[in-house]
């Protein structure tokens, strides 16, 4: 029950929702000739949708947060696992796998993957990747039977892949970690917007993971200042906003925690 009450509490504190509100609001003000407050209230909802939905502005809040961390290039020896951080997918036998998993699966896992391959050739022990995530709520095959699927399409061994069906988000995915891993080092993939977040799940749990960060949505390279009204740009301003939410609510939990 506070798996979905925290969705669905999250939904509504994404931008383009407050920014609707904001409207209703308005229009709500000017049905009771409140004209101030209606006009005060409509310009506000239409600066709130114009800035997170302008491509400079949001990248800029999103390359900060993807940046935490740096891209593993290298991975380092004597690094066994790779715990690769489930994402969404919509299962339907009529489509190759590339096309049932999300894009940010595809990119997470293909990022395990290559990471693999490096630790193929520079380490003796045979490394494993880790997928997770279950089956949803509408969907009744595991995120990580879906996982497992693409590995094996690209060439995965059966052997090295560990699935975890039971996860639901980063929280749980971190308790499998500590029960599959313990405490040795190990290679944590997911979206560099996500890390910073995932980390903290981790190392909470006195766990040992080597960030990383792939899926970049945000660069500093060639902005485009008339990118006005962007839809790309209001799915990234999502992306911030449910990674901010996430980890203030983190920060919350654990001000509690400590509360005498």
């Amino acid at each position: 029950m506070d798996f979905l009450l925290k969705k669905c509490i999250s939904f509504f504190l994404m931008p383009l929702p407050l920014g609707v509100a904001l409207i209703l609001l308005a229009l709500l003000f000017l049905s009771k000739n409140q004209h101030v407050k209606a006009k005060f209230t409509l310009t506000l909802s239409l600066v709130w949708l114009f800035l997170f939905s302008y491509s400079p502005f949001v990248n800029a809040l999103l390359y900060r947060l993807e940046n935490v961390y740096p891209t593993l290039h290298q991975t380092p020896k004597k690094v066994r696992y790779i715990y690769v951080l489930g994402s969404g997918h919509q299962s339907d036998k009529n489509q190759p796998i590339t096309s049932q998993l999300s894009p940010t699966a595809l990119v997470r896992l293909t990022e395990a993957i290559r990471l693999y391959k490096q630790l193929k050739k520079e380490t003796a022990n045979q490394p494993k990747i880790i997928v997770s995530g279950y089956s949803g709520l509408f969907d009744d095959t595991p995120h990580a039977l879906m996982q497992e699927q693409l590995a094996l399409a690209l060439g995965i061994p059966k052997v090295d892949i560990v699935l975890r069906c039971e996860p639901r988000d980063t929280q749980e995915e971190a308790i499998a970690a500590a029960e599959i891993i313990g405490k040795q080092p190990f290679i944590l993939v997911t979206s560099a917007s996500h890390m910073l977040r995932a980390m903290d799940f981790f190392e909470e749990k006195e766990l040992h993971p080597i960030p990383a960060p792939t899926n970049h949505l945000a660069s500093k390279e060639h902005p485009n200042y008339l990118d006005f009204f962007s839809s790309r740009a209001l799915d990234n301003s999502t992306i911030l906003f449910h990674e901010a939410l996430g980890l203030a609510w983190m920060k919350l939990k654990s001000i509690k925690s400590f509360t005498p």
